[in-house]
């Protein structure tokens, strides 16, 4: 290169970085359109303080990994893989601690573990964690006893007691959030890294948990592995690649304040990324084409769900499409169904044709969990096992019908024996649920519920 080209390039180069920082900047125009499930913040300079300390904090993932994951998505949407999103309905502050972050990626990892060998298919491993500290919620206050405080919105809003001090939107709580997301991230990068995650310790992963016919089922498939390696390992196989796994962080994308101060251009590329997360979903509550999240998601380069109701239409789905992969980029943009088990049969085949039939490439995932709830007569907000095991049978019906591709499963679960779903081989009645009802807004399957659910997955798949 010549010095006129060089200097020609510097100010190509300088002009790309200026444009970028003008879309980075137009990250804010969400603010001007009509914007749902946002708190309202007592003071705006002290939302604006921490907005300003989050923009100059370090990044939570990195470009490479947000690029990598949407090609693991794009593999799966061609049914090269199958995505497994599992976690927390929403993480608390309290409950993030080593042990509950490492029994959740254990969960993720067993079941990993089940589909890809029971459906001999890589299986790609998505965490909803680091970073699901906030819900959307159905009304704005709540009142008990004749006083009426905010919603509960989640701990990167506000406190769960119901007091005035606790319920009253804090912004400093979006810096907590930065802090134990990254704390989370490093347990996350630790523990699929560092040998934890080695398929040779698969045995390992049953440790400490309470016995039951999931976990045998689960042994007697670990068994079948450990002949697996041995058989390689006597054949010479190097198993250094089995030391770590892939696995990514995702959210749902709800508080825009948060997101627009994580986004950052990427110095590689010049794009722009939002950087609290490697996958981000805008909710079925949230999803309007002309929104804010919807526009500001648009701008970002990271792979990006939709979470779709029954009341989606076609032209729903198709005008998510254009808006947010004009592109029609792979791996971009994935449609997470939530109709309920009674519904997903008469409501998902037309919304997979009329994608299918426009020639768009989505990845299709089914979330069995929020179609699906009911309140019990004992008054807790529940789910039926069964239920859910029939939404993901009919998901994959709906598929197998049409010829097109069921990429993934999106599940709250955790690695706890809690009680808060019923049903499954655990039996959990009414009763039950006063036993270990833990979380603090949805009903989460507990650790053999969601092996359960791994070996009905892996027996649908592999029958496919």
């Amino acid at each position: 290169m010549n010095p006129l080209q060089r200097t020609a390039h510097v100010h190509e180069h300088a002009f790309s970085l200026s444009a970028k920082s003008a879309e980075l900047d137009a990250l804010g125009a969400w603010r001007s359109l009509e914007r749902v499930q946002q708190p309202t913040w007592p003071d705006e300079d002290e939302r604006a303080a921490v907005g300003a300390r989050l923009r100059s904090a370090p990044p939570l993932v990195f470009a490479g990994e947000v690029d990598q994951l949407r090609s693991r998505i794009a593999a799966a949407a061609r049914g090269e893989a199958f995505v497994l999103m599992g976690g927390d309905c929403a993480e608390t502050f309290a409950d993030s601690t080593a042990d509950r972050v490492r029994n959740k990626i254990r969960t993720i990892l067993q079941m990993s573990a089940v589909l890809t060998y029971g459906a001999s298919m890589p299986v790609v491993k998505v965490g909803r964690m680091a970073g699901q500290f906030a819900k959307p919620r159905s009304g704005d206050t709540e009142t008990r006893d004749g006083v009426t405080l905010p919603t509960y919105r989640g701990d990167a809003v506000n406190g769960y007691e119901f007091t005035e001090e606790s319920r009253t939107p804090d912004p400093h709580r979006l810096w907590q959030m930065y802090t134990t997301s990254a704390s989370t991230l490093n347990l996350l990068r630790a523990f699929t890294t560092g040998g934890f995650a080695d398929l040779r310790e698969v045995h390992a992963w049953n440790q400490g948990f309470i016995s039951g016919p999931g976990y045998m089922r689960f042994e007697r498939l670990a068994t079948d592995i450990d002949k697996a390696v041995r058989f390689m390992a006597a054949c010479g196989y190097d198993f250094d690649a089995l030391r770590s796994v892939e696995f990514y962080a995702a959210h749902e994308a709800l508080l825009l304040d948060y997101e627009e101060a994580l986004s950052r251009i990427d110095s590689r590329t010049g794009e722009i990324y939002d950087c609290s997360g490697h996958f981000l979903w805008i909710g079925e509550r949230t999803r309007q084409v002309d929104g804010a999240h919807v526009d500001f998601l648009s701008r970002v380069d990271n792979p990006i769900g939709v979470k779709l109701g029954p009341t989606t239409t076609v032209d729903d789905a198709l005008r998510l499409i254009d808006r947010l992969d004009p592109d029609r980029t792979p791996g971009r943009l994935t449609f997470i169904t939530r109709m309920g088990a009674s519904r997903i049969r008469k409501v998902l085949p037309a919304l997979v044709e009329g994608v299918r039939d426009s020639g768009a490439q989505v990845a299709w995932v089914t979330d069995p969990m929020h179609g699906n709830t009911i309140t019990s007569s004992n008054g807790y907000k529940t789910r039926r096992f069964e239920d859910i095991l029939d939404e993901v049978t009919g998901f994959f019906e709906v598929h197998r019908g049409l010829g097109t591709v069921p990429a993934g499963l999106h599940m709250e679960l955790t690695g706890d024996d809690v009680t808060e779903v019923l049903g499954g081989t655990g039996e959990i009645d009414e009763v039950g649920l006063e036993r270990r009802y833990e979380t603090l807004v949805d009903p989460r399957l507990n650790h053999q519920q969601s092996l359960e659910l791994a070996f009905l997955v892996a027996e649908t798949l592999a029958g496919a």
